[in-house]
């Protein structure tokens, strides 16, 4: 099994769809004219307006920390480890590219959400793929949007986290996987049973506590090896563009399989163009989609070129030929050589909040695709939803680490099919949309 799933996600992100991603990310930054670069200030003024949340709809801030629970989690931690094992530092390059592009992406699709909302079954408004794909396509392509949310209903599950946290938990503490299963699922369970409401209110008060702690830990760790840092600085752009190791302690790879490798751990960092954050996006209580656009695009700065520059800087300061690790293995190794056991205990911290925290912002997500998938149709409603949530959490910790990454791959691969093509064939209104705004508000 975990053999057909590497080949099939070998499959999914091969030449085909890197090309595919690479020339639909140029057409939008044609469209924007850089926006990420122009609106960057503005998009910051927008996430201090701090308006009111209600049942069904929530603040630029709070969608925008929705957004980032679910991705400042272990592909923050784990996951650059894993692109550092695979494709070597130059993987960190290539990962800072597809940020940059993942910014103007985000902002397209999250403007989208708000242009083409509508309601789901339970009458509350939403936004995503599912509804762009649907209200602004012709209505023969409905069928793709039924497919993202199916593939969303895997690709949203917080398999990753939890097993990841309950390999760190049993290598670190002991702790056996079944009790890890057994606390966590129980755990998701209650605040599912909250809603949006508590979903949201748990989100923003913790990515910003989180986020702020780990950048503390991770420039201390830089300080205490800051004679290191120019040489990883400089073994990032060597082995990016040569597609050679110039460290001992990595394999030599071709540029091609490294550029595949920074841009998957990118797109399962910050999902830009996976189509996940328009669906967080698109509970923002505003009228004005480019508004939410702008406030969108600062998730994969925050949280690839700001938190995985800084796991990646960390591990790479404190690597040695001598330690083959992979995941959460190898950023323990590099925090522990650095802070001594301390490290290992601070970084626990923070993982129990990365992790625990895209649980959550995830299971939104996996809410949206249910219901459009099931719309309360065989008795799958609410209540349905929250066991099979649950139980992905209980399975998700007894199993592979590499089954798990395949998988997770795979969805998110077939995900940004649908999702790019509506972006590409919509954007040119987004376009439209976005003179009118900066005109108005003189951006």
């Amino acid at each position: 099994m975990g053999s057909f799933l590497s080949e099939f996600s070998s499959l999914v992100w091969g030449l085909p769809l890197l090309i595919f991603l690479l020339v639909a990310n140029l057409i939008l930054i044609f469209h924007s004219k850089f926006v990420p670069l122009k609106g960057f200030l503005h998009s910051i003024d927008l996430v201090k307006n701090h308006n009111e949340s209600s049942d069904d709809q929530v603040s630029h801030f709070s969608a925008l920390c929705n957004a980032l629970a679910a991705t400042i989690g272990l592909g923050n931690i784990s996951g650059v480890a894993v692109a550092i094992y695979q494709g070597g530092a130059g993987a960190v390059f290539w990962m800072w590219v597809a940020a940059f592009l993942g910014m103007n992406t985000k902002f397209f699709e999250c403007t989208l959400a708000i242009m083409y909302r509508d309601q789901d079954y339970l009458g509350n408004i939403q936004g995503g793929p599912m509804y762009y794909i649907q209200k602004g396509l012709n209505k023969n392509l409905k069928p793709l949007a039924i497919f993202f949310a199916i593939c969303g209903l895997i690709g949203t599950l917080a398999l990753f986290q939890i097993n990841q946290l309950s390999v760190f938990l049993k290598t670190g503490y002991q702790v056996d996987n079944f009790l890890t299963a057994i606390i966590f699922t129980v755990i998701i369970f209650y605040i599912l049973l909250g809603g949006l409401k508590r979903i949201t209110s748990f989100t923003t008060k913790i990515v910003p506590l989180m986020s702020v702690l780990y950048f503390v830990l991770c420039i201390i760790i830089l300080v205490i090896n800051y004679d290191k840092v120019w040489g990883v600085f400089t073994s990032i752009f060597v082995e990016a563009l040569t597609g050679k190791s110039i460290s001992g302690g990595f394999l030599g790879y071709g540029v091609m399989h490294i550029m595949k490798t920074g841009i998957k751990r990118a797109a399962f960092s910050n999902e830009a163009g996976i189509g996940t954050a328009p669906m967080a996006h698109g509970n923002a209580k505003t009228d004005e989609p480019i508004a939410e656009g702008y406030v969108a695009m600062l998730g994969p700065f925050i949280d690839t070129i700001i938190v995985c520059t800084l796991t990646a800087l960390v591990i790479l300061v404190n690597k040695t030929s001598g330690a083959d690790l992979n995941g959460i293995a190898l950023t323990t190794f590099a925090f522990e050589r650095s802070l001594g056991e301390l490290g290992k205990h601070l970084l626990a911290i923070i993982i129990l909040m990365f992790s625990f925290s895209t649980m959550i912002g995830m299971a939104n997500y996996n809410k949206k695709c249910w219901d459009y998938v099931f719309k309360g149709r065989f008795n799958l409603g609410n209540k349905s939803f929250i066991a099979f949530y649950s139980l992905s959490i209980f399975f998700g910790a007894l199993i592979k680490m590499s089954s798990v990454v395949d998988l997770v791959d795979i969805a998110y691969g077939l995900m940004a099919l649908p999702n790019v093509i509506a972006v590409i064939i919509l954007a040119p209104k987004v376009k439209r949309e976005l003179q009118k705004y900066n005109q108005k508000f003189k951006v």
